[in-house]
């Protein structure tokens, strides 16, 4: 029986477990945006996981949505990143790095120049933005005409180019979450009437573009996608979403991808839900991708289990429980108490909250 301690030989890389570090926002980069022996620290301490997925790691100055994220577009950040990558490695971890462009889930304080937020429409998002000066609410974005889409994609093929450079593993395409590449695929966010527009095809163009540009720099092995096909973040809607995303999953399909990476409909945003529909659940996506499946949003130890064993995902990704367990799969190979998080310190700051969460081994000698 398949369990989160099986191995998985994912493409060329041989995972010593199933149980994945999730992409996790903390806003902890640098001057520049650049990574820190601080993040190293954090990613090493975390190494014991089948494979991490970083934190969202924005591919342009004009991919930002959230203060202190870090970028992949300069040299002094794929410096940065080296420290990272070369800690994790020392400790014989598996990392992949998530390619991120917000779209309209920005503000002019973020953008270059105070330029406006780009988007596939002029439509903004609700709610409010996380800016250095405070929550500001969303402005306007402006949509991005047809003769600028190859610049997107470009801005993704740099990032993919530089995560090369950095000593990654692979790269994960961030198509998910409601930004840029999520706001394509929806036709609520999506009203174009070029070929990026109308219908479903049309809307996921650039989605394919994007991966065929990531996977010419990495190879398909080494490259994986992120949906959220349930979520309702950053005013996600569309008329049809079982139609839209049983056709991205099968276009993504014929890529030979290293992994699906599907967020359960139980979570939006940061949010556990208590109920939510089934349609578009992690199994849905069994018959239309061939290749590995990751499930993530709200797992704990026995439901990933559980889903391993009636073979509806391959991998299962955690994100709260890594945070406050820097050790999680050997607690959860124990059968362990975990460390509960403080949320108070998820996003910003410093150490705390971030890499003094302590270890078994540390906990059993204190």
């Amino acid at each position: 029986m398949t369990t989160l301690f099986s191995p998985l030989q994912l493409g060329p890389l041989n995972l010593p477990n199933r149980i994945v570090m999730a992409p996790l926002t903390r806003s902890r980069a640098g001057a520049g945006l650049v990574p820190q022996p601080l993040n190293a620290q954090y990613y090493a301490q975390r190494a014991s996981a089948g494979l991490i997925i970083s934190e969202a790691t924005q591919v342009s100055p004009q991919g930002i949505g959230y203060p202190g994220t870090p970028g992949i577009y300069s040299l002094e950040q794929i410096e940065g990143w080296k420290l990272v990558t070369e800690a994790v490695h020392k400790q014989g971890g598996r990392i992949f790095l998530q390619l991120w462009h917000v779209g309209r889930v920005s503000h002019p304080a973020l953008q270059p120049a105070g330029a406006l937020p780009v988007a596939p429409s002029a439509i903004a998002a609700e709610g409010q933005a996380y800016t250095y000066s405070g929550p500001q609410p969303y402005v306007t974005p402006r949509a991005l005409e047809t003769d600028e889409i190859p610049s997107i994609v470009e801005q993704f093929r740099q990032g993919a180019s530089h995560a090369l450079a950095a000593g990654f593993d692979g790269v994960e395409v961030h198509s998910a979450n409601g930004y840029l590449l999520d706001q394509f695929l929806h036709d609520g966010s999506n009203h174009r009437t070029d070929a990026y527009g109308g219908s479903i095809a049309n809307r996921t163009r650039l989605l394919l573009e994007v991966t065929e540009a990531v996977c010419d720099v990495w190879g398909s092995e080494r490259v994986g996608v992120r949906l959220s096909p349930s979520g309702t973040f950053g005013t996600m809607s569309d008329s049809d979403p079982v139609a839209l995303f049983s056709y991205v999953a099968t276009a993504l399909d014929r890529f030979g991808l290293a992994y699906l990476h599907i967020v359960q409909p139980r979570v939006d945003g940061n949010v556990t839900l208590s109920e939510y529909a089934s349609d578009l659940a992690v199994e849905f996506f069994r018959p239309l991708f061939k290749g590995t499946l990751i499930a993530a949003g709200g797992f704990d130890r026995e439901e990933g289990q559980r889903t391993l064993a009636a073979g509806e995902a391959d991998l299962i990704a955690y994100g709260r429980l890594f945070i406050a367990n820097p050790d999680l799969p050997e607690r959860f190979r124990l059968n362990a108490p975990l460390n509960q998080p403080d949320r108070s310190t998820f996003s910003g700051g410093d150490a705390k909250g971030y890499t003094d969460y302590p270890s078994l081994e540390l906990q059993t000698t204190l």
